[in-house]
């Protein structure tokens, strides 16, 4: 019949060609089965009066049929359960607890190993109807011929001459028969291997890699996950990927390929999604986002791609170099750019970029000053180093000293005590912090182009120099005070950075920089000297209301600088815990609680035009912030209301 051969190792691939080979065998006994049913037709009306024999004589094989479908219905059930729970259990959140994940793990290597198992047992009835057909269907049909010939008047002399064709087609059933007795137990005892060790017998592809993988795409402004087989030959280095899902009937797609040019896996804290990685094509644009179907494969992706692992930062010379080459580039090409460090970049060209330039291969063909590198690309690629180090720049040790340093009332000692800790930093944080802290100084003497004060500077780089190790409430309300540190850096960057404070500088001698402030009383405050105003808690007349929370309100400075936009940034307005007396720097030190969800600061105020929007002030924190349908918004919750949020207007955290 020429049907191409099943092996079991297909059953663990999967692959859109083992699923038209096995289409080839289930169209074959359709055909067969259809046959006979015409053949048993035609024999009732030929033998009336034997009508009782000739149907019973392939009535076994019938019913063999009819189990050959139950089979089918339930391989088909099991491919769709199966390909349902892969596709739910591929879309938990990385954020999930571990538990969590590890117990889904279980759950879907439990439903994988019993479709392997229902797959391996439907492919080896296919092969037994198969092998059957041709002694259990042929054989009653020789022994009807046999007794028709006999009965008509020429029968003898029909069975004389069909006598010699009758041997030979006896010898050859007797031959079938044995042959599928002695390899049945043989092709069962494999089934039986395979299913104890079925990563001993996968089978070795021409191909060097291949495999489902799903791939995000962006489908009328909305990005979603399309399931693609992909192949990947190392040769030519060209990646094939068909679209085709058997649970839709196991239509193939349209073949896609591309030559491959690079392959990094993506971090855990970069994408929603886990087991993802990132490849770049040689010949089409863009990078192409794809996930694999467990870490385990991500890997044998990964190393049949050769791909690498993604830009790990250090304070390191390497680190130095890229950040000083960032700095130049974005202060000789784009410093007068309005929005600079507000208005992010495209992720992708960002990690691009930041691959060339921290691999030491590539580093030195990088030009920055190439039309393909945006400066909202490389001030988007400084935000991301600093995120992405171990450890804050101005590390976890102070990042309590530096808030309650901010939260301090005399503002001459919260320069002076800024001062101080900064200089306890370790020396590549010092001096990476001087590097940035003058870089930021003189992109806040550009604010009448770039429309960036200090203080929205502040609000920009105030999460990511002093993100706290862990997120709670408390840190969320401390956001303000990352904001005043940074602010107070910029604007007192000469003193702080080139000035090495003594025993006198030290926190303990307030009285005399008490004394040196009131010769400054006449100055119209900068930003370190806003006074911090605390709301008294609530009356008795309205402890109906929940009292968890007061305002904390940071005045703003008469000769503050802002930008001439129609909506310009005010001071930032925070809740913080209720207290009938002033807070206290142990105040922040209470029993965080665990925040979720993904969180985006305001840059700018902002009032609502309309009752879908938000209305909101600088440095307000948003819960679940996510994609809109709207062009140019963002989804997000604040105080438990969900609304729209201006995408220009906020920042991720």
């Amino acid at each position: 019949m020429g049907l191409p051969a099943l092996e079991f190792s297909d059953c663990y691939l999967d692959s859109p060609q083992f699923r038209e080979r096995l289409k080839s065998h289930e169209a074959e006994l359709d055909k067969t089965n259809k046959f006979i049913k015409e053949l048993i037709k035609d024999g009732k009306a030929l033998v009336q009066a034997l009508k009782s024999k000739f149907p019973q004589s392939f009535s076994g094989f019938a019913v063999s049929c009819v189990l050959m479908d139950g089979a089918k219905k339930k391989y088909d059930k099991e491919t769709e359960k199966y390909c349902g729970v892969l596709e739910k259990h591929l879309s938990l959140s990385a954020k999930k607890k571990e538990a969590h994940l590890h117990e889904a793990d279980n759950q879907v290597d439990n439903v994988r190993q019993h479709f392997y198992e229902v797959s391996l047992e439907y492919v080896f009835k296919v092969q037994e109807v198969q092998e059957r057909k041709m002694f259990d269907f042929v054989e009653p049909l020789l022994a009807f011929l046999q007794g028709l010939f006999t009965y008509y008047h020429h029968g003898y002399e029909l069975a004389k001459d069909f006598n010699h064709f009758k041997t030979d087609l006896t010898i050859s059933i007797q031959n079938t028969r044995n042959r599928f007795e002695s390899t049945r137990s043989e092709v069962e005892s494999l089934m039986r291997k395979m299913k104890e060790n079925p990563h001993e017998h996968k089978s070795i592809s021409q191909h060097l890699m291949e495999g489902y993988l799903f791939v995000l795409e962006k489908r009328s402004f909305v990005s979603t996950w399309v399931k693609y087989y992909c192949t990947y030959h190392r040769e030519p280095k060209r990646v094939t990927m068909v679209l085709f899902d058997p649970k839709s009937g196991g239509k193939m797609g349209e073949e896609e390929s591309f030559i491959l040019k690079s392959c990094t896996r993506r971090k855990t804290d970069s994408i929603e999604k886990r087991f993802c990685f990132d490849v770049e094509a040689m010949d089409r644009p863009g990078v192409i986002t794809m996930q694999a179907l467990s870490e385990e494969d991500r890997r044998l992706w990964m190393e049949a791609m050769d791909g690498r692992e993604p830009v790990v930062a250090q304070l390191d010379v390497i680190g130095f170099n890229v950040i000083k080459k960032f700095i130049y580039a974005v202060e000789t090409r784009g410093i007068d750019e309005q929005g600079l460090y507000r208005i992010a970049g495209v992720n992708s060209k960002v990690q691009k970029l930041l691959s060339l330039t921290m691999d030491p291969k590539t580093c030195a063909d990088v030009e920055l000053d190439s039309p393909e590198w945006e400066i909202k690309t490389i001030t988007s690629a400084i935000k991301h180093y600093l995120r992405v180090l171990p450890a804050p720049l101005m590390t976890y040790q102070y990042q309590r000293s530096f808030i309650k340093a901010a939260k301090m009332d005399n503002p001459e000692t919260r320069v002076t005590e800024i001062h101080t800790l900064v200089h306890r930093l370790p020396e590549k944080n010092r001096q990476m912090l001087e590097l940035l802290v003058n870089h930021l100084a003189n992109v806040a003497s550009h604010h009448h182009q770039n429309l960036m004060t200090i203080a929205n500077l502040g609000v920009v780089f105030g999460p990511t120099l002093l993100r706290p190790q862990e997120e709670t409430v408390a840190a969320i309300m401390d956001i303000k005070f990352q904001n005043i540190v940074v602010e107070i850096l910029i604007e007192h960057h000469e003193r702080i950075f080139q000035h090495v404070p003594n025993s006198a500088d030290g926190p303990n001698n307030m009285l005399s920089n008490q004394s040196r402030r009131r010769s400054t009383e006449s100055k119209a405050p900068s930003c370190s000297e806003r006074p911090l105003t605390l709301f008294h808690t609530p009356t008795h007349s309205q402890k109906g209301m929940n009292t968890a929370f007061v305002s904390v309100n940071v005045s703003t400075s008469a000769t503050s600088p802002s930008p001439a936009s129609p909506r310009s940034p005010s001071w930032p307005m925070f809740s913080a815990p209720s207290s009938p007396h002033p807070v206290s720097s142990a105040s922040s030190d209470s029993s965080p609680v665990s925040v979720s969800g993904r969180k985006a600061i305001a840059l700018y105020a902002c009032k609502a035009e309309h009752e879908s929007e938000l209305s909101f002030i600088a440095g307000t924190v948003f819960m679940n912030v996510h994609a809109s349908r709207e062009p140019g918004w963002l989804e997000g919750t604040l105080d438990g209301r969900k609304g729209l949020i201006p995408e220009n207007y906020v920042e991720f955290l």
